[in-house]
Order: C-alpha cells, then structure tokens, then sequence
C-alpha cells in the first residue's frame, strides 16, 4: 500500500513537472499555453513536439537551453513534489471521509473506500430511522438542521445590521466617549465567550431561555461585535469622507447617504461579516451543549458529535454523512461570494 502511494506520487510529480515544461516551451515560442497544458498530459510526447516545432515568433536562443536546464528542472521537480504532497494531505482525508459516509456498517472504515459502497447513511439522516443489526436506530438530524439553520440565518442579519450601523457611527462622528468605546470594545474582543458561561446559563436560566435554540442568537451577535466593529469601522475609514459631504450638498440626509452611497460600497467586508457570522452556529459545539439539553432542539454540531460520544454505541459512517450535509451551505456561501470575501479580509485589515 504504501509502495504503491509513492509510485502514485512520483508519477504525478514527474507528469506535471512535464506539463509545466511542456506550457514553457510552448509559451516561448508563441502557442496557446492552455493548449500545450493538456497536450504536456501525454507523457514525453507533449515535450518533443514543442522541442521539434518551428516558432511562430521570434525567441531567444538560449531561452529553451535555460528553460530545460538542470537547475530550473529540479526546481520545478521541488514545487510540485510539495504542491502534490499537499494535495494529498488535504484530499485523502476529503475522500476517506466520502467513503466512510458511503460505507453499510456502522464501524470505521478500514480502507479510503467501502467495497460495497451505498446510500444508506443519507438516507438514515434525511429520513430519521434505519435498521442495523435487529436494532432500530433513529435520529433527529432533520430537525439539528433546521434549528442550525435558524440560528445561523438570524445571526448572519443580526450581527449584519448591528455592527454595520454601529461601526458606521464610530467611523464617521465624533462624540464624547469615542475613544473610550473602542478601547473597551478591543478590550472584550481578547476574552472567548465560553469564559462566563456560567454566568450565561445563570441569566439564560432566568429569563427562561435555556433549551431554545434560537435564544443563541443573541450570545452569538453579541461575542462577534468587538471584532467586526473594528473589522468594518477601518473599512469604512478608507471611504472618503468628500462623497457623504458630496450627497449632504445634493439634499440626501444622513439616512439616505448611509444606505446609497456608504452599504454599496461596503458589500465586500459586510459579505466577509455576513459569512463568517453564518458559519459560527455551525461550528460551535460548546455553547449549544450547554444551554440546550433537549435532543430534539440539538443544533448541528451537537446532534452529530452524539454519533460517536457513546463508546458502545457508535456510527462512524452517520458520522461521515453528516459532515458532508454540513459542509454543503458552506461551500455554496464560500463559492458565491469568493471574490467578496477575499476583498473584505484584504481591505479590512487598516489601521483606522
């Protein structure tokens, strides 16, 4: 097995150090580097083809001599022994994870991929109920669904419309205690939520809120507020100050400029809020453990970690499946707003 792994692993290094040759030569003598990608697939073919054809543009003589020389052929050898070795690290435990959700048992997967691989664990979450063994085996996955997806939603437009509005206001006016507001909210912002838990089911308990899932919504706005603020408050700081003076001298008051002029210019970081924000009930295991003891109001990370908690007791492959449905509003938010989040993590690291 092993031996076979690394077979696997040079012939992928050796096959796209000869692509990338292949696409620079190519590019050097004037064809489509795309192209020349994919024929550099075919194994030493792609390489003479582009050795033997004639250039369409004029080229430096020595340029393909350095291109296929020792030292820039090992260095091309290195990255891609990493890119792959990577590549690796990061796709087998994806696939081993896929192949364990597919697998009929119940147990760990001893192999990447299940001999007989089904459908049944889906089935067993989207459904509630499955046979195993003379045992029938039942869950509420449908419903930790639900409630996560409550909950994140509601905390996405929370912690949106609040720390938006209120980073707003600390990066356009001036008021007495500005300073100090900030420097207490940076204060807040080095203390994680779990530390006054108890302090946290004390007032839950109170107000009658332990064991409502949507209740979280207001832990969760709240412990996000002193990093965002200052996340969109030095955001904000880059947008000059000449467009609100510009719109104030059209007829717009303060409402109208900070919804027409300031939120569309501001959609990467509030994007980069917004998903971040989303992403936290799905992760969180420590608060809904918690506050919620009901099985049925479970929320997701709570609900499928009871899949493996019992020792005697175990689904792995549920497990498995599990993760995968998670993964999947994630991935979606993650690919439809990319190019946002990228601008919103770069532009919002000022200092401001």
């Amino acid at each position: 097995m092993v031996v076979r792994a690394l077979l696997i692993y040079l012939s992928l290094v050796l096959l796209f150090t000869h692509q990338s040759l292949t696409a620079g030569i190519a590019a050097r003598k004037g064809y489509n580097k795309t192209k020349a990608g994919f024929i550099g697939l075919i194994p030493i073919f792609g390489l003479i083809y582009y050795l033997k054809v004639e250039a369409i543009r004029q080229i430096n003589p020595t340029a393909i001599k350095k291109l296929l020389g020792i030292k820039n052929i090992i260095g091309t050898l290195a990255i891609f022994a990493e890119l792959v070795l990577l590549a690796f690290i990061v796709l087998v435990p994806i696939v081993y994870t896929i192949g364990t959700s597919l697998s009929p048992t119940s147990g760990i997967l001893n192999t990447i991929w299940p001999t007989e691989p089904s459908l049944i664990n889906y089935k067993f979450l989207l459904t509630g109920s499955r046979e195993l063994g003379g045992r029938e085996l039942t869950t509420d996955f449908v419903n930790w669904y639900w409630n996560t997806l409550q909950v994140a939603f509601l905390t996405m437009i929370g912690a949106v419309l609040f720390v938006t509005g209120t980073a707003y206001v600390f990066a356009r006016y001036k008021f007495k205690g500005k300073k100090a507001g900030l420097l207490t909210i940076l204060v807040l912002q080095m203390f994680p939520t779990f530390l006054s838990l108890i302090a946290i089911f004390t007032l839950f308990q109170t107000f009658g809120l332990t064991n409502e899932p949507k209740a979280l919504v207001i832990i969760y706005v709240a412990g996000g507020i002193p990093f965002n603020i200052w996340l969109i408050k030095g955001y904000l700081m880059n947008i000059p100050k000449e467009l609100d003076e510009s719109a104030k001298i059209d007829g717009a008051n303060k409402i109208q400029i900070f919804f027409k002029i300031i939120l569309p210019l501001s959609v990467p970081i509030i994007s980069f809020v917004a998903v971040t924000q989303f992403m936290a009930p799905w992760m969180d295991y420590i608060l809904p453990s918690f506050l919620i003891i009901d099985s049925e109001k479970w929320t997701l990370a709570v609900g499928i970690f009871d899949f493996i908690n019992d020792p005697g007791d175990t689904n792995y492959p549920a497990f498995a499946a599990a993760a995968m449905i998670v993964a999947v509003p994630i991935t979606i938010l993650y690919v439809a707003f990319q190019r946002y989040l990228i601008e919103g993590i770069t532009a919002g690291a000022n200092k401001g």
